[in-house]
């Protein structure tokens, strides 16, 4: 059973995106780090890869391979995963947004 190790994964994933000091750093790396570009495909990858892992639970569960408490964390993940997307969205189009309405 997955159940802990799959949490503290996903745990592990969300905290990564959500630390903003860590994000900074790697925008401000340079030529070494990544550009914002950059983790936001990572980061709808990570998504996209979490939607994969619950859809297979859920065909394993229909065919009476896996456990209904792994697709249950799968899934679960994956909202998490996709509730944080959007919330990062939001707040990027806020920015952006503010930034339209400052005077040149």
């Amino acid at each position: 059973m997955q159940t802990a190790a799959g949490a503290a994964k996903a745990y592990a994933s969300l905290a990564k995106l959500a630390d903003p000091g860590a994000a900074a750093a790697k925008l401000q790396d340079g030529a070494g780090g990544q550009n914002f570009g950059a983790v936001l495909k990572d980061a709808m990858g990570a998504v996209t890869q979490g939607a994969r892992a619950a859809d297979t639970q859920a065909q394993a569960l229909a065919t009476g391979k896996a456990n209904v408490v792994d697709v249950v964390t799968a899934v679960a993940e994956s909202e998490t995963a996709v509730e944080t997307l959007v919330a990062v969205r939001d707040r990027v189009i806020a920015a952006y947004e503010e930034i339209m309405r400052m005077p040149i």
